[in-house]
C-alpha cells in the first residue's frame, strides 16, 4: 500500500518463510506466537520406536522452516528471534508465499494422515524405496533414475523386472521404514 507521497507503507501483511536452527521449528513457532506474531509450523504425526515402547509425536513437515504472517516493520523483530537464522530470499527479497499455498498445506494436512516430504536430492539411483499408496502399495523396489518429480524404479521381487514411474511424493526411503 502506498501513501499520498508514493511511499510504501508497512501495513501489508504477507506470508514469508524463515530458516531456523536445526530441530528448532516448534520452539521458534512458540516464541513468535508469544511475541504476538502469527506463525505457522505445519506438523505431521510420526511414530517413534524405542526398544521398549512406541510413541506418536508431532514433527515439522518442512524441516528447518517456519512460515510467518508479518509486515515490513515486523521483519527485524522476527529476525532477532532466538532460533531464527534468516528469511528465505528470492531475487534479493524475502520470498513471499501466496495465501492459497498456506491454505493448501493446511487442507492437505487435514486430509492426509500419512505424509512425508522427500526431496528429490535425497533420492539417488540404487536407493531402496517403498510405495506409499496406489496399486503397488507397500511394494519395494530400487531407484533407477530420478526424473524431476517422478522416480523411475524397478520392482525386483515379482519374478520379472517391472519398471514403473511414480511420483516422488508417493515413495518413502526403505531405510526410513
Amino acid at each position: 500500500m502506498e501513501n499520498l507521497f508514493g511511499i510504501r507503507t508497512a501495513l501489508n501483511r504477507r506470508w514469508l518463510v524463515v530458516y531456523t536452527r536445526p530441530r528448532w521449528e516448534k520452539k521458534v513457532d512458540k516464541l513468535l506466537k508469544s511475541m504476538d506474531i502469527k506463525s505457522y509450523c505445519p506438523l505431521k504425526k510420526s511414530t517413534n520406536q524405542w526398544s521398549d515402547r512406541k510413541k506418536i509425536v508431532e514433527v515439522p513437515l518442512f524441516s528447518g522452516y517456519v512460515f510467518v504472517w508479518i509486515n515490513e516493520r515486523e521483519e527485524y523483530k522476527v529476525k532477532q528471534t532466538l532460533g531464527v537464522l534468516n528469511f528465505i530470499y528470492y531475487m534479493a527479497k524475502p520470498a513471499v508465499i501466496r495465501d492459497s499455498v498456506i491454505e493448501k498445506i493446511e487442507q492437505f494436512l487435514t486430509t492426509e494422515t500419512d505424509c512425508e516430504i522427500i526431496s528429490s536430492k535425497e533420492l539417488n539411483a540404487g536407493d531402496r524405496i517403498r510405495i506409499k499408496s496406489g496399486i503397488f502399495y507397500n511394494q519395494e523396489g530400487t531407484v533407477i533414475k530420478v526424473n524431476g518429480r517422478n522416480v523411475l524404479m524397478v520392482f525386483d521381487h515379482l519374478n520379472c523386472a517391472l519398471v514403473s514411474s511414480t511420483p516422488i511424493t508417493n515413495v518413502v526411503l526403505s531405510s526410513a521404514i
